[in-house]
């Protein structure tokens, strides 16, 4: 049987994929996401399938059960949550917490994780904006729009900023741009917090969620 690490990386990848936009992630989506080879995915589909925590169709997308979905919330939280306490606590930047994270969601207990969650205040949102999933695996999401989708002259709050490039995240944050900061889309970029047009790097139109 596949190791419970193993399954919570699966189906925390699948959680992840339809979390801002709605379209299923399909075998092949899966696979490159997580670095596989197509047969290794579409064997581990088949046993998160018996075990009722996927559905899934021969050719067709991989979705979660309401098994699944709670198994995802579970492990999701656990990891915004610690990533919230490192820079809380720690003085971790937001582009330093994902690797850690990713070792201690694994090991701590549901005593101390419901400490460090008593401690920072029952926080909704991680550092970069994603919702923190509550214990029973309820998320509150306000509407957003991606910013390469947001036609000049939109006025809005960033809500989220894409983990996965660290390097793209020390460059917006030097740009002046994080969570919270409201701002306004122009021709060129974006008007941050009223103030002139900054130019962003390159791939953060397609890493920044603002509020629609």
């Amino acid at each position: 049987m596949p190791t419970s690490v193993a399954i919570d990386d699966y189906l925390k990848t699948i959680y992840h994929h339809t979390e801002w936009q709605d379209d299923p992630i399909t075998p092949s989506q899966l696979a490159a996401e997580l670095g596989l080879a197509p047969s290794t995915v579409t064997e581990m589909v088949h046993k998160l399938a018996a075990q009722h925590l996927v559905s899934h169709r021969p050719y067709g997308p991989v979705s979660l059960t309401a098994a699944g979905r709670l198994r995802a919330a579970s492990i999701i939280r656990r990891h915004r949550l610690i990533e919230t306490w490192l820079v809380r606590e720690f003085g971790y930047a937001w582009d330093e917490v994902h690797d850690e994270a990713e070792v201690l969601e694994h090991t701590i207990s549901d005593r101390l994780l419901e400490g460090i969650s008593a401690r920072l205040g029952h926080p909704r949102f991680d550092p970069h904006g994603d919702a923190i999933p509550d214990a029973a695996g309820a998320v509150v999401r306000s509407p957003f729009v991606i910013l390469a989708a947001a036609p000049v002259g939109h006025v809005g709050r960033v809500l989220r900023v894409s983990d996965r490039d660290p390097a793209l995240l020390r460059a917006l944050e030097a740009a002046g741009l994080d969570v919270g900061h409201a701002v306004t889309v122009t021709a060129g970029g974006v008007s941050i917090d009223g103030g002139a047009a900054v130019t962003l790097p390159p791939g953060a139109a397609d890493a920044v969620w603002l509020s629609a």
